[in-house]
């Protein structure tokens, strides 16, 4: 069973790594325009549709949403607005880095954080609950080896930045910038951790009935709703700014770039709706439900690397460059299961 789960959550993280290659076939519109239209269906379509699945026969969604339930609720989407932050930088982060390095980065600051933030917040919130008891040394060990995993990477991004002509930064990443990458990229693995500080004061708004593969998701569509309400306010501006409203007026275009803005959203929301369906698995090793956010985001770097891979981000680099390369995507894979063996 432990296995699994550990299997749904590294097909989620797969769907996930791979959102960006249909929006490489968004045609003609700017990045305000599709980042927003993209985040409809990510951030509110497929949450809602994911959260109706969490209601049993003979009840409503809006039955979780009550007075008892509004502290809850609303941290749950302050820190959705805070992971929004995150999401921004986060596409900076590939603009400047690359998808293999920018999601390395920013993915690994965000899981070694996420971890440890969720049950931190929660105890300062509410110490009856005793949550730091969930950052057992296992895990903690768990999250220091993913972390070594995502240094080794960033390594190997350094060496590529060092033995690469400008002409081939280029080639591979457009506007390659490893310094100015690696500081928003760091920052957006910041703000994103603030995802599963959202998740873990959402895990109570749920139905007592509900299957537990399910339970998690109207937690999920809190917190993805107040990152939408972030990244809309961003988009807007920049559609003001740069005077790019008429992105939207172009019908001739629908047909194309809502099909990948579409097909985007749903790769990207797997990654939580697969990590829901493995947490149902785990039940049975409190160590791995606590570290399955952990889990999710080192798969997330190591499939990312596999598509910068694919799209040849790493073309041109030397052999040792590409060794240290495998060998961080080899302890990010160790990392996933080795609280399990401790």
């Amino acid at each position: 069973m432990i296995f699994l789960g550990l299997l749904i959550i590294a097909i989620g993280a797969f769907c996930q790594s791979s959102c960006y290659v249909p929006i490489n076939r968004i045609k003609s519109w700017s990045w305000e325009s599709y980042w927003l239209v993209q985040g409809v269906f990510a951030w509110l379509v497929f949450p809602l549709l994911g959260a109706l699945l969490a209601v049993p026969e003979g009840h409503s969604l809006g039955e979780l949403f009550t007075a008892d339930n509004s502290f809850r609720i609303w941290m749950t989407i302050l820190f959705g607005a805070l992971w929004g932050v995150g999401g921004l930088t986060f596409g900076l982060s590939m603009r400047y880095l690359g998808v293999a390095l920018g999601q390395s980065i920013a993915l690994g600051t965000c899981a070694g954080l996420g971890t440890v933030l969720g049950p931190v917040m929660l105890d300062i919130f509410f110490p009856e609950g005793h949550y730091l008891a969930q950052l057992t040394a296992a895990v903690l060990i768990g999250v220091a080896v993913t972390l070594l995993g995502i240094a080794i990477i960033g390594v190997a991004g350094s060496m590529k930045s060092r033995g690469m002509s400008e002409e081939q930064k280029r080639e591979a990443v457009k506007d390659f910038n490893f310094p100015k990458g690696l500081a928003i990229a760091l920052l957006a693995g910041v703000m994103s951790g603030c995802f599963n500080v959202g998740l873990e004061f959402g895990g109570n708004i749920s139905f007592a009935e509900s299957n537990p593969m399910f339970a998690t998701l109207p937690a999920t569509m809190l917190v993805t709703l107040g990152g939408f309400v972030t990244n809309a306010v961003y988009c807007l501006w920049q559609n003001a700014r740069n005077h790019t409203f008429a992105d939207y007026g172009r019908t001739s275009l629908y047909a194309n770039n809502l099909l990948y803005c579409c097909l985007a959203g749903v790769l990207w929301y797997s990654q939580f709706f697969g990590l829901s369906l493995g947490k149902g698995f785990l039940t049975d090793s409190p160590v791995l439900l606590a570290f399955s956010w952990c889990i999710l985001m080192a798969l997330n770097v190591v499939f990312s690397n596999v598509w910068g891979i694919i799209l040849k981000e790493w073309r041109g680099c030397s052999r040792s460059t590409i060794a240290v390369l495998v060998t961080g995507i080899v302890v990010l894979i160790i990392s996933s299961f080795l609280p399990q063996l401790l």
